[in-house]
Order: structure tokens, then C-alpha cells, then sequence
């Protein structure tokens, strides 16, 4: 009975040792030519309040849920007060404070901010949660919150 249950375990180890292999060898696909991705608010500079809503905009592509497989779609990633190279873009992105996932296709959000000054930027990725190659990302921007 001990020896089944290495057996499974060793198995099941190696399974996930391939997956994991595989997803972070995963290869980006080419987004539309003209695909950009947008704040529609907050602005660059702009002085808020907690809760700030977020709406992103997209050109050129449609926004779908995670796990949807169609041409030229992706969803929305947000980086707060994260630099977009320090995200490794060539394999899934991780759920985090600071790399929030839109993975049912939403374009809108609220978030809770502590005072201060805050960096926020979009990145618009693949159904598996990968960049798309070239990576389709906003600018970063600004904002303070009072």
C-alpha cells in the first residue's frame, strides 16, 4: 500500500513538474497590428480619492474572458506600483497585490489605495494569462491619492 502511494505521488509530481514546464515555455502569439490599450480614467497627474475607479480601453482587438481561445482577443492585467520590466513576460503572470488579473473580461474596477502616489499600467494579455508578442501595454501613469 506504501509503495502505491509513492507511486501516485511521484506521478503526480511529475505531472505537474511537466505542466509547469510547459506553460513557462509557452509561445506568444502576435497581436492585431493596431491593438492599443488605454486608461479611459484615471488621467496621468490626476488627485484623487480612495476608491479610484479604473475603466480600460482597448483598440483594435476584443475583450474576452480567461480560458476563451479567439483570434485577436485577450483580457486585462493591471500593474500598480510595479515597473513593467520587472514582470516576466514570457510566461503566465501570477495574481498578486500589485499584477491584479481581469480574467472574466471586465474593463472597469475599484480599487482601495492607500494615500500616496501610485504608478498604474495596463497590460492586455492572452487567454492563457501570457503576453502577447509584441507585449500590448499602456503607458504607465501617475496618480496621487489625498
Amino acid at each position: 500500500m506504501q509503495r502505491l502511494i509513492t507511486t501516485i505521488a511521484v506521478s503526480l509530481l511529475g505531472s505537474a513538474l511537466m505542466a509547469s514546464s510547459a506553460m513557462a515555455e509557452m509561445e506568444a502569439t502576435a497581436p492585431a497590428e493596431d491593438a492599443e490599450v488605454y486608461f479611459i480614467s484615471p488621467q496621468d497627474g490626476d488627485t484623487l480619492s480612495s476608491p479610484v475607479t479604473v475603466r480600460m480601453g482597448l483598440e483594435g482587438m476584443g475583450v474576452a474572458p480567461a480560458g476563451t481561445e479567439v483570434e485577436n482577443t485577450g483580457h486585462h492585467h493591471l500593474l500598480i506600483d510595479k515597473p513593467l520590466d520587472e514582470v516576466d513576460l514570457s510566461a503566465p503572470l501570477p495574481a498578486t497585490e500589485q499584477t491584479l488579473h481581469f480574467g472574466g473580461g471586465q474593463t472597469q474596477t475599484t480599487l482601495d489605495l492607500p494615500p500616496g502616489e501610485h504608478t498604474l499600467q495596463l497590460l492586455f494579455m492572452d487567454y492563457r494569462h501570457v503576453s502577447f508578442d509584441p507585449p500590448v501595454h499602456s503607458e504607465p501613469i501617475t496618480i496621487t491619492v489625498e
